[in-house]
């Protein structure tokens, strides 16, 4: 399995991720403990979770993924053998994430009484990448992007960008957190990170954990010149567009277990020019003898911007279809006919 620096930091991580968002509704304990013996045994270093998760998000099992992680840590006694990475939410209505039952955002109070449970869930005494999963500040995000821009109410309570690496850095000095990162951010707020830390010698971001698809590729404006010059690695999310590049949802199939038949949550990537676009991808895999979803991973992976592409699967045969992706280099002739399709189609699922 390649690794590769993880940020400015010393660190190496896998160039793909285990993602356990799964852990604690479509997966119970043991399977999750399995996925995480079998990627640790194909050279996966690298593992994210989220005191968000499990998904989709409820009360009922808010926390479930990391005291399944934590668990698996006590059994295996393998937290020196991964590179853990979780995150705080960002600013939220749902309730039940904070004692007071009144949403969450990233105050000094809300972020430290986040990394305290998550340690304690993990059954850990650091994380090495804590990251905010997402802006405190009105935006839009999570395939909610406006046909055309305009300025976005502002919460007047808003905790900026240069208080947020302020209590970073204090995580950071006190040994609860070795390194920072954040995810599904813009490029405004990329660089105010950056600057902010540089202005105020606080603690750099060392990644950005975004979307990045054959279906959506908007990460390439703007944000991969930042993540190569500023050296904020991409750690891409939704490489298989959940699910839908597999293959699995082809021609109207809804296969039993599925994300979309439990939850029904996958609108973001059903856009009518997104299955055109599928179907285009799918001939392209057909005619050069290629898994669909080892197609996608690969090509995420060949990115230079692209530190780790995050896998994530319900069943144990997915996950080890997935990982054999680590092994294939797409051809020049393929990666050129994928260019020629997303010039044809685009970003369908921004």
């Amino acid at each position: 399995m390649e690794l590769r620096t993880l940020g400015r930091t010393d660190i190496k991580v896998s160039a793909l991720c285990l993602g356990t968002m799964t852990y604690g509704e479509q997966n119970t304990e043991a399977e999750g403990h399995a996925q995480m013996d079998y990627a640790l045994e194909k050279g996966i270093n690298f593992f994210d979770t989220a005191e968000l998760y499990a998904i989709p998000p409820k009360k009922e099992t808010q926390g479930r993924t990391e005291r399944i992680i934590g668990t698996w840590f006590q059994k295996t006694g393998n937290r020196d053998k991964v590179v853990l990475a979780t995150k705080v939410v960002g600013r939220t209505g749902m309730d039940w994430f904070r004692e007071h039952g009144k949403g969450a955002s990233l105050t000094r109070a809300e972020i430290e009484f986040a990394v305290d449970r998550s340690l304690k869930n993990l059954q850990t005494d650091y994380i090495d990448l804590y990251q905010i999963h997402w802006p405190d500040r009105n935006m839009s995000n999570f395939g909610a992007n406006p046909a055309r821009w305009s300025p976005p109410e502002l919460h007047e309570d808003e905790n900026s960008i240069e208080s947020t690496l302020e209590v970073m850095a204090d995580l950071v000095k006190s040994g609860k957190v070795r390194h920072i990162g954040i995810s599904n951010e813009s490029s405004w707020g990329t660089m105010r990170y950056v600057a902010a830390s540089e202005h105020l010698g606080l603690p750099r971001v060392a990644s950005i954990q975004n979307t990045y698809n054959l279906v959506n590729r908007t990460f390439e404006t703007g944000l991969a010149e930042i993540a190569q010059r500023e050296n904020v690695g991409l750690l891409g999310y939704s490489a298989l567009a959940q699910g839908y590049l597999t293959g699995k949802y082809r021609n109207g199939a809804m296969p039993a277990g599925s994300r979309k038949v439990l939850f029904d949550r996958l609108q973001r990537y059903e856009h009518p020019r997104s299955i055109e676009a599928y179907d285009a991808y799918f001939n392209l895999a057909d005619e050069a003898g290629l898994d669909p979803a080892q197609m996608a991973i690969a090509f995420a992976k060949s990115r230079d911007f692209m530190t780790s592409v995050i896998l994530g699967a319900t069943r144990m045969d997915q996950l080890e279809n997935d990982i054999a992706a680590a092994d294939l280099t797409l051809s020049s002739d393929v990666l050129e006919k994928i260019d020629a399709i997303h010039q044809e189609f685009g970003n369908t699922a921004p």
